[in-house]
């Protein structure tokens, strides 16, 4: 079963023509109390979309925009332009070992992650920002709420395929523009552009290779170094304290792993690099969550950009 957005999948079922808005909400309150509270909202209306015969087809065979992707999706074919490169990773588990490397690839509808693995990574030395590639035959994983597209073992990738153009990438997903004194817990997908008035020092921890999650109890693998980094950020409306992981570290400090891991045995050398980042103008795309522990909002970046003061002015005005 695909994963589609509750918000979406009721205007799929509307547009079939079989119920309007209101009937769909009353069935779908009535499914849920029919089955006692035990299926979601989203289950609920995947069930009404079977009744009334409205089948989410296979997208074998077809091009989708990112927009019309939704987790849980095979045969997977798309297009898009590379908006970000991320490190190639390398990793031992038990008696085999690989590499995978990330991809953040956009159109005119949205972006998404795209995942390679082993042999496939060899076959993106290639690319770079801008680059425009085809997948084809990938499958659709959730990843803590997003989806990110893996080629598989029948799929394949194509670099710069002739006669494709992307001309216009959304990078991100529907993000809001918001000052800082309005954020709230809600948003997800939220934009901010502010000075940096305040830079901790980052935060250092082993994690599985593979995964970039903690290594359980009686995993045998050789841990990768990862970090967290803090800062605050100040738009004039407020200020907020900004969560910035490993990937987004290297964009806000402009440094390499190499050069990360180094600091982890010499942290007074950081403080150069703290003090160069006090006073830049940042533009921010992420979500809001709330830190229970010192009951603040806290703005996790998943998009971290240098802000161009000429375009930011122009916007005010």
């Amino acid at each position: 079963m695909f994963k589609i957005p509750i918000a979406e999948l009721k205007e799929k079922i509307i547009a079939s023509g079989n119920i309007d808005s209101l009937a769909l909400e009353e069935k779908i309150k009535a499914k849920i109390n029919e089955l006692s509270g035990l299926i979601s909202e989203e289950g609920a209306a995947h069930i009404i979309a079977n009744e009334l015969g409205i089948v989410f087809e296979d997208p074998k065979g077809k091009v989708l925009k990112i927009k019309e992707i939704y987790s849980g999706m095979k045969n997977v074919t798309l297009t898009g332009k590379v908006v970000r490169v991320y490190e190639m990773r390398e990793f031992s588990k038990n008696d085999r070992s690989g590499k995978v490397q990330s991809l953040m690839i956009g159109d005119e509808t949205g972006s998404m992650r795209a995942v390679f693995w082993n042999d496939q990574v060899d076959g993106l030395t290639s690319v770079a920002e801008d680059t425009i590639i085809k997948i084809v035959d990938g499958y659709v994983r959730d990843n803590d709420g997003r989806k990110e597209i893996h080629l598989g073992s029948r799929g394949s990738i194509e670099i710069n395929p002739e006669g494709v153009e992307v001309n216009s990438v959304r990078r991100g997903n529907e993000y809001s523009r918001k000052e800082i004194h309005a954020l709230q817990p809600e948003d997800t997908n939220a934009e901010i552009v502010g000075t940096i008035v305040q830079v901790f020092d980052p935060r250092f921890f082993e994690v599985h290779p593979e995964t970039g999650k903690r290594i359980q109890p009686g995993e045998n693998v050789t841990p990768a170094l990862s970090y967290v980094m803090n800062a605050v950020i100040d738009d004039g409306t407020g200020n907020i304290r900004v969560v910035f992981w490993k990937n987004q570290v290297h964009h806000l400090a402009s440094k390499s792993a190499d050069e990360m891991a180094a600091y982890k045995e010499n942290p007074a050398q950081f403080e150069d690099v703290k003090t160069d980042l006090l006073g830049e103008q940042y533009r921010l795309l992420g979500r809001v969550q709330r830190n229970d522990m010192f009951d603040r909002l806290e703005f996790v970046a998943q998009i971290v950009e240098k802000a161009d003061p000429e375009k930011e002015l122009a916007n005010k005005e």
